[in-house]
């Protein structure tokens, strides 16, 4: 997931307020792109492609957005899922980072997923599969989410 922004990752550290990002769970046959991150934190592990909202863009914009700059794909969004909140503490309890994440539903439309600097692997995996992967939390909630507001349809 992207930060949405220019500035290095270190300015997000310490925050002052929550930063607000979207992001979207893609479906294509049954099965949801994920992404392996291709910064830190977390490099590796696989996620749903998204980003920091910017001033002026709706979550969904938002999402859509990341999903192209990110991986190349166009899809529709179909619902708005339940938001994840990350929130990460130093070692004395301060809160060194603050995420709040709105995710979303989609079908894919059009592209086919490639690699970049923010995504290192992606794969199109069943809700099984993804278990078998080293995932951000809460991620196997979402696509369980997303499966079920595309349907049988996607």
């Amino acid at each position: 997931m992207s930060d949405g922004s220019d500035e290095p990752a270190w300015r997000r550290r310490y925050p002052v307020r929550p930063f607000v990002a979207a992001s979207v769970a893609v479906v294509r046959d049954g099965r949801v792109l994920l992404a392996a991150r291709g910064q830190a934190p977390m490099r590796g592990v696989y996620t749903l492609p998204g980003g920091q909202v910017e001033v002026g863009e709706t979550l969904a914009e938002a999402a859509l957005r990341e999903l192209h700059e990110e991986v190349g794909v166009v899809a529709e969004i179909v619902a708005g899922l339940s938001p994840l909140e990350v929130i990460g503490r130093d070692g004395d309890g301060a809160v060194l980072h603050h995420f709040v994440i709105h995710p979303h539903a989609a079908r894919w439309r059009s592209g086919e997923p490639t690699t970049g600097p923010e995504a290192l692997d992606l794969r199109w995996v069943t809700p099984e599969e993804a278990h078998d992967l080293p995932t951000t939390e809460g991620l196997h909630g979402v696509i369980a989410q997303a499966l079920a507001a595309v349907g049988d349809g996607a």
